[in-house]
């Protein structure tokens, strides 16, 4: 080591020991003051609540915000009080095609069960009875619910463009959505399908439109 190097270690302990040297300390027996915490029951258990005592870093003082939802404000579409209440067409077209789908799926899942139930098999024994029921029952359930909430879908999404460029809601409309519907499903099949199934759903929607009017 250098005579610098030491020369430098033996100021550098003697500036620390009289530092100890000249250091005073005194001794404290109570215990330190401590700011109480916030307990649950401090917030709930008070007239003047503070939001703003829900997190420090909150800083929302007194401007809390509430969501209102309106729930019970139904459309203003004229024609469209019916005993089913909606509040628009995100209404008709959510549980339109939702209630269709599963409307849809019980239908074809009782035609399944009654085709597997009485079909003939070369070996009738009960395990073959319920396999041939539980077959029947899944192709026919899927396809007409399928079907169904496809149908339903399409309607709805017409039948909404059609009452908001027509400023209301009537039988007419509904009757005109379900052409356009069942015209659209069969569009592949050819012009006897098409014309067929846009009759059906013609007569379908006037039929549904008829009875809501009678159900009011």
């Amino acid at each position: 080591m250098s005579d610098s190097s030491r020369m430098n270690a033996e100021a550098s302990s003697s500036n620390a020991a009289d530092t100890l040297r000249g250091a005073s300390f005194s001794r404290n027996d109570g215990p330190a003051a401590v700011d109480a915490p916030v307990t649950a029951s401090d917030l709930l258990n008070t007239n003047a609540f503070d939001p703003s005592r829900l997190h420090p870093m909150a800083a929302i003082g007194d401007k809390l915000d509430y969501l209102l939802l309106e729930d019970d404000k139904t459309s203003a579409l004229p024609g469209a009080g019916t005993p089913l209440p909606t509040r628009g067409w995100n209404d008709d077209l959510c549980y339109g095609t939702g209630t269709t789908y599963l409307a849809g799926l019980g239908v074809g899942g009782l035609w399944g069960f009654r085709e597997g139930a009485f079909r003939p098999l070369a070996v009738s024994t009960p395990r073959l009875r319920i396999n041939s029921i539980l077959n029947s029952v899944t192709r026919r359930g899927t396809f007409i619910g399928n079907s169904a909430g496809v149908l339903a879908l399409i309607y709805n999404g017409i039948g909404a463009s059609i009452d908001a460029y027509r400023g209301e809601h009537d039988q007419w409309g509904s009757m005109a959505a379900g052409a356009i519907t069942g015209a659209l499903f069969k569009s592949t099949a050819g012009i006897k399908p098409m014309f067929a199934a846009a009759t059906l759903m013609t007569g379908l929607a006037g039929g549904w439109s008829w009875l809501k009017t009678v159900l009011v």
